[in-house]
């Protein structure tokens, strides 16, 4: 199925779009919540505390993957939207070739660094081999977030993201049934959950990699028209780098504020292991929203059709903040309940901290929600550079005031927590500062 985001009602087109991303990324969630759950009550506190620091590495590792995948899909609505058929599929062989290659680089990287990745981590000896032990089996997924980031982006520039979702719903169930039968059941520890994790994520990839291949095959057919383009790959480049650049500053200011927070030990680790769990957790569908959203406006922008694109956004805020508001509400209301999921109520000291960090993140999602509109409306409109730019306010200013607040020993780890919602506040001011002033030439035909 393909879906034109370029005609019908605005909102409703939207909304149907997004909701199939927003529950197939949930979903992708289930993977290391699942893990943290699992590893957290039947394992104990350091072992969560080994998964929640590899899970700040991996997702930092993976963001070069996803940006990519997250920058070929712009073009690729773009190629959708104008009805240009062979510059789509030359932009596909390009991506591929390129995401295929990086994530060889990443492969070889992460595996030949790896103890130098623990080392600047900061990981208390006490954690080092667990650590150690989880990511050298989590590695072996890359290639299978490959494939499945780069064949999801695909299916939803052609505004096709059921099938994500659905091989996303199969490979979680899965993960969960062989988490509980590695961990608990065989006892493996931690390699059990990293072993279930990488499974799952090769059963979407290659399953989403057969499917998209045999129901689309006109867009791999073999053509002498078709070849591996120096201009496509340097489009696809274009584009990709600033949206990869843009997701590994996320990610690196993350991990950067990874490290700080193993400074505090094993207690703090815990709870901000499941804190960021949950709150990652509660923003992902303005996340989502926000990249259906460009999605949306790539297509839209294809097809040069302005006053639609500004009926998008008027309508994409208005969604976003409502939405955000009624989580806000439901995190801060539930926050001690939630924590208790991840870490037994025994735990008192890291579910109070837990509790505190949900309290603060919680009550600003609105912001978040509203610069990943941002984020998605610039990467869409040929600006991502905008977007690189918005990173590096949000990220610097949390990274900074958290090795500076927390310093402060009347302070200390709040500073930590208070520094991401300033880090929005600041990138929104500018994002929206800056879309006021320029919109009239962004719409120039």
């Amino acid at each position: 199925m393909k879906r034109e985001l370029t005609r019908g009602p605005v909102i409703r087109t939207m909304v149907a779009f997004a909701v199939p991303m927003i529950m197939g990324n949930l979903l992708q969630q289930c993977y290391n919540i699942a893990d943290t759950i699992i590893v957290g009550k039947f394992i104990g506190a350091n072992a969560l505390a080994a998964v929640g620091s590899a899970f700040a590495l991996m997702t930092f590792i993976s963001s070069v993957i996803l940006g990519l995948a997250m920058g070929s899909g712009t073009v690729f609505s773009i190629r959708f939207g104008e009805g240009d058929q062979q510059g789509l599929r030359e932009n596909i062989l390009a991506s591929f070739v390129l995401l295929g290659t990086v994530t060889i680089i990443l492969n070889v990287l992460v595996f030949t660094g790896i103890d130098w990745i623990i080392k600047i981590l900061n990981i208390p000896c006490e954690l080092t081999e667990l650590m150690r032990e989880y990511l050298i089996i989590i590695f072996m997924g890359l290639m299978g977030i490959f494939l499945y980031n780069f064949f999801a982006s695909l299916l939803r520039s052609l505004g096709n993201s059921i099938v994500p979702l659905i091989f996303l719903a199969v490979s979680t169930c899965i993960n969960i049934i062989l988490d509980l039968c590695f961990v608990v059941k065989l006892e493996r520890g931690v390699a059990g959950a990293a072993e279930a994790t990488v499974i799952s994520q090769y059963i979407s990839g290659i399953g989403i990699a057969i499917y998209t291949w045999m129901k689309f095959p006109q867009l791999f057919r073999r053509d002498k028209n078709i070849r591996l383009c120096f201009s496509r790959v340097c489009e696809i480049t274009s584009f990709s780098a600033l949206t990869c650049l843009q997701q590994s500053i996320m990610n690196l200011g993350i991990l950067a504020v990874q490290g700080l927070v193993n400074s505090f030990g094993t207690t703090i680790m815990a709870a901000f292991a499941a804190a960021v769990k949950i709150d990652a957790f509660a923003y992902l569908p303005v996340q989502d929203f926000g990249n259906a959203f460009s999605v949306f406006i790539a297509q839209n922008y294809g097809a040069k059709d302005f006053e639609r694109i500004k009926r998008g956004v008027n309508g994409a805020v208005l969604i976003s903040v409502i939405f955000s508001l009624i989580i806000s509400a439901c995190v801060f209301i539930f926050a001690e309940l939630l924590m208790k999921i991840f870490i037994d109520g025994s735990e008192v000291k890291a579910v109070t901290e837990g509790v505190g960090y949900l309290h603060i993140e919680g009550t600003f999602y609105f912001m978040i929600g509203i610069l990943f509109l941002l984020y998605g409306y610039y990467r869409a409109m040929g600006k991502p550079g905008m977007s690189v730019v918005l990173t590096v306010v949000s990220l610097g200013t949390r990274v900074v005031l958290a090795y500076t607040l927390s310093d402060i020993s009347a302070i200390g780890v709040l500073g930590i927590w208070w520094s991401v919602p300033i880090g929005w506040f600041l990138a929104d001011v500018l994002g929206i500062g800056y879309y006021l002033l320029k919109e009239k030439k962004c719409y120039d035909v």
